[in-house]
């Protein structure tokens, strides 16, 4: 007997949501397939990402920190489903919108994917099964009442029919997420990799100071920051992975794995730096890399007169704009493979990424390098220089208090004061702490590792009771010290001297 809608009824909403979610499911499984950023939630999520203004962007990288990712990704699928729940509520009325609301949902994921950077010719197809599966969850599952019935009170299915239903369609989809998971994992790990031996390698690292609290000499891959735009981390086999080096060069060439790590290899102690992170802040690591210096490779190339910034490209299609000098000199920027003595975690920019001592990570530390342009600033932009931020990003001499944390509560007696300091491409040459805003005093200084790597300190205080406030700043080998001005990070890194405000009782 033919059919048609029934109109207003219960079921609607939650087939509507359980459509959307069968759906996005769908389309996650074939961009593990074809493409994982272009899934329909990942792909609307890095088009927000990039659409958001400067300051939007600042607020949620110090507000939710690292989960800054999960939360808008998970933010879009809520805004997804509530909009599913809408379509379904009213597509018992309105037979039309049984496609025309899927159609409009997918056709947003559509151009979010085929307008990422990364895009590829089967970006399309995410977003067209994610229509096609939930138009059909939609039809399958709506409520329907014979034609020649009197209009009335709304039908709902029978209640084992839409149960039947709803846990199919929850199988499928918990199945297709898992499985599109899986498919964008597939390419090879690192772990897969052994790295050659470096020509030119470093003494081990000391021990560093021993405080409970204080941050290691040298941080541990599994905890070192991570700070970028990627909402997957691009898994890249080493296979198909290439470096070109082309733009403004006399010899323009490209560079397999095999044969880059033939060239020669040094070991360089360096620390990194996000450019986002406030005074104080947890968004820097120290760590030994592995790599092929820059300055051979742009010799080899030959620069052409009137480059002055080589604009670097990730897998993902993300830039950095680096000053030529900072890659050519003698500070030893590196294309890395290795981290702390094993290949790059997939996180930290595996195959291969930038390392510019000196310079803030937004204008000298690429992840998933794939290519490096001879250009001028005046000719292109990269993209943090493209929303406002300085186009050279040294990084500022800075200190940091690890313990005691703020408003700690501790007794009387003696505490250490203890935490680490930076002044890269200059050194650190000494800490100073100060209490309740009297007279610099001294810290003990840890091991020094170069004037590109941090260093640790400790000052042991005699706290008296009463609530007290502690600072601390950095000299560095110049003589300088730290700047007590207040500035944001945006346009070029946070300035001003941390403070931490605890109670002895």
């Amino acid at each position: 007997m033919p059919t048609e809608r029934t109109p207003g009824t219960s079921q609607g909403p939650v087939v509507g949501v359980l459509a959307t979610i069968t759906g996005l499911a769908a389309g996650h499984l074939i961009a593990g397939l074809v493409s994982p950023v272009s899934s329909p939630a990942v792909a609307v999520a890095g088009r927000m990402i990039d659409l958001a203004p400067t300051p939007v962007k600042e607020w949620a990288v110090s507000t939710l920190g690292t989960n800054d990712k999960p939360v808008l990704v998970g933010g879009v699928i809520v805004v997804v489903l509530a909009l599913g729940a809408l379509i379904g509520a009213l597509a018992v009325r309105r037979t039309w919108l049984v496609w025309a609301g899927p159609a409009v949902l997918s056709l947003i994921a559509a151009v979010a994917a085929v307008t990422a950077p990364s895009s590829g010719s089967l970006a399309l197809l995410p977003a067209a099964v994610t229509f096609g599966v939930g138009t059909a969850v939609l039809w399958w599952l709506l409520p329907r009442r014979p034609v020649d019935e009197p209009q009335g009170a709304p039908r709902a299915l029978p209640r084992r029919a839409f149960l039947t239903g709803t846990a199919a369609a929850g199988v499928g989809s918990a199945a297709a997420v898992i499985g599109g998971q899986w498919f964008a994992n597939r390419t090879t790990a690192a772990t897969d990799v052994v790295l050659p031996r470096a020509g030119e390698t470093l003494a081990p690292l000391s021990e560093g100071l021993s405080v409970d609290g204080l941050s290691p000499w040298t941080t541990p891959n599994a905890d070192f920051y991570r700070v970028d735009i990627s909402l997957l981390v691009p898994s890249v086999s080493v296979d198909d992975w290439r470096l070109s080096i082309d733009g403004l060069v006399d010899h323009p060439f490209s560079l397999t794995w095999q044969e880059l790590t033939a060239l020669p290899l040094i070991e360089r102690d360096v620390t990194l730096n996000c450019v986002s992170n406030e005074v104080g802040g947890p968004y820097i690591g120290g760590a030994r890399w592995l790599g092929v210096r820059t300055r051979d490779l742009l010799e080899r190339a030959g620069v052409q007169a009137g480059a002055d910034q080589v604009l670097s490209r990730s897998t993902d299609g993300f830039t950095v704009s680096t000053p030529i000098q900072a890659l050519t000199d003698d500070r030893d920027a590196l294309v890395a493979i290795g981290m702390n003595g094993r290949p790059l975690p997939a996180e930290h920019g595996f195959p291969a990424r930038l390392i510019t001592p000196g310079l803030y990570g937004y204008v000298g530390a690429t992840k998933w390098l794939t290519q490096l342009t001879l250009t001028t600033y005046a000719q292109q932009a990269s993209y943090w220089t493209q929303r406002g931020w300085a186009e050279q990003g040294p990084v500022k001499p800075s200190s940091r208090i690890d313990v005691p944390r703020p408003l700690a509560r501790i007794q009387p007696g003696e505490v250490i004061v203890a935490g680490v300091a930076w002044a890269q491409h200059i050194g650190v040459a000494r800490v100073q702490v100060r209490i309740d805003g009297g007279e610099w005093r001294e810290a003990t200084m840890g091991p020094d590792a170069g004037i590109d790597f941090w260093r640790q300190w400790k000052y042991v205080w005699q706290a008296d009771s009463g609530q007290h406030t502690l600072e601390c700043r950095v000299i560095d080998d110049n003589g300088s010290p730290q700047t007590e001005q207040r500035a944001t990070p945006f346009p070029d890194g946070a300035s001003g001297l941390q403070s931490v405000v605890l109670n002895v009782d």
